[in-house]
């Protein structure tokens, strides 16, 4: 398989957006995961009304947004659909995608981490400071930058969960202290350059040539959906269970096939698959198991649902919380790494850089975007993939316009207050019924 670089320049949760807690139909009461074969496109239809009834906006509304975004800027440029962008566009997406995962995890358990903007320069600072300043191999400044994050998440979840000092204060604090602390590391001059042919450099300049290994990708994500969805309808239907019939299972499978084949061939038009990507979508398939399918993942969803019921069926609070902040610093940590990958040098000093601010408001706007709820216990890793491509496409559209980054600082923050808003609203709705 071979390795080049650039030349230039489902289900999810017990309560998430991907699918989790299905709603019952508005007009008949049925559940929208029938026993029969005749869910016709009404019934669709009545089963995702009831679901925005209920709270979960779901990805389909992120997802259509995005294609209107993509057709808006395709129709104003049309090089924004051109694979050489949408291939630069899906490394992009993965530094600030990865710190967005983290927060995600963060956000099931209602709270919030502000520090994940510094936590991932002080990662990349950590990093170019042992390898470059001190000689220590790669590898090894990789594995203490990443535990660095994981350590500084343990710190914000001991606070936290232990002291009782609000997790707001407390991960505010430590945005100010770890940037602090990334500035003293760099010293002086702000910036220390990067190995451009070095381990971390690679993480967003290397790419699988071969058409097999993005073919290979999507056929293997098509085959998983399918397998999985069939071995849960069976599990349901055995257990008397509301369950999706063949016929939905085919078609989700076909419109999976037809997104994945199609992202499989844009890429190969330019130079393959990203190894960013590959990383970036490793990470997501692997916390969403986590999440949907291990007593672990439960006890996150139970204390996002309310803390003295997660209390009172045995979830150890504490516990769980102190993990969902270390899991948040060393994703933040290893997105930061990704980051800098991309500006090969660290620095906290430009806007985009790992460290800055903007790494923070658009990484929280990812997720929220992307459908995890504020108030917790609901939502997905899935949902900060989709979350991150609303933004950077928006970025990338407006740089091929030549828009200021004003402009589009503004269109990202109302983009946020219309996803939060309709949570707000979704979600007052959804209470107003049950108190009825």
């Amino acid at each position: 398989m071979a390795v080049s670089r650039k030349g230039a320049s489902r289900d999810s949760g017990p309560t998430g957006t991907g699918g989790g807690m299905d709603a019952v139909s508005a007009t008949s009461g049925r559940h929208p995961r029938t026993r029969g074969r005749n869910m016709n496109l009404r019934g669709y239809a009545d089963a995702f009304r009831a679901r925005l009834r209920l709270g979960e906006r779901g990805p389909i509304l992120v997802a259509l947004g995005l294609v209107v975004i993509w057709l808006v800027f395709q129709s104003l440029d049309d090089n924004f659909l051109s694979p050489r962008n949408l291939s630069n566009l899906s490394v992009d997406i993965v530094g600030t995608g990865l710190v967005a995962v983290g927060i995600v995890f963060v956000l099931l358990i209602g709270e919030i981490d502000l520090s994940v903007g510094s936590v991932s320069g002080l990662a990349g600072a950590a990093f170019a400071v042992l390898n470059v300043n001190l000689g220590m191999p790669e590898w090894l400044a990789l594995i203490v930058a990443m535990l660095s994050g994981m350590a500084v998440g343990a710190v914000h979840g001991f606070f936290f969960a232990w002291v009782g000092v609000p997790a707001f204060v407390v991960t505010l604090a430590g945005l100010l202290a770890w940037n602090g602390l990334t500035l003293f590391l760099l010293g002086a001059s702000g910036t220390i350059s990067l190995d451009e042919e070095g381990l971390v450099a690679s993480l967003t300049s290397s790419y699988f040539g071969a058409a097999a290994a993005a073919y290979g990708l999507a056929a293997l994500g098509i085959a998983a959906y399918f397998l999985v969805s069939h071995r849960n309808r069976n599990r349901h239907k055995a257990a008397g269970m509301p369950h999706r019939s063949l016929s939905e299972i085919w078609v989700r499978t076909g419109v999976l096939a037809l997104i994945a084949l199609a992202a499989a061939y844009t890429l190969n038009q330019f130079q393959g698959l990203p190894l960013a990507l590959l990383i970036f979508l490793t990470i997501i398939v692997a916390s969403d198991y986590i999440l949907r399918r291990t007593r672990y993942g439960r006890r996150v969803y139970a204390l996002g649902g309310g803390i003295e019921a997660a209390r009172r069926a045995g979830v150890g609070v504490a516990r769980v919380r102190i993990l969902m902040f270390m899991v948040s610093g060393t994703l933040a940590a290893i997105g930061g790494l990704f980051v800098a990958s991309g500006l090969t040098s660290a620095s906290p000093t430009t806007a985009r850089a790992a460290g800055s601010g903007m790494l923070l408001i658009n990484a929280i706007a990812a997720a929220v975007i992307g459908g995890t709820s504020l108030f917790g216990g609901r939502g997905s890793t899935w949902s900060a993939l989709l979350g991150v491509l609303v933004i950077e496409s928006i970025a990338s559209g407006m740089a091929l316009l030549g828009v200021q980054d004003a402009v589009q600082f503004m269109i990202t923050g109302g983009v946020l207050l219309a996803a939060v808003t309709a949570d707000t609203l979704s979600r007052r709705s959804a209470g107003a019924r049950d108190r009825a």
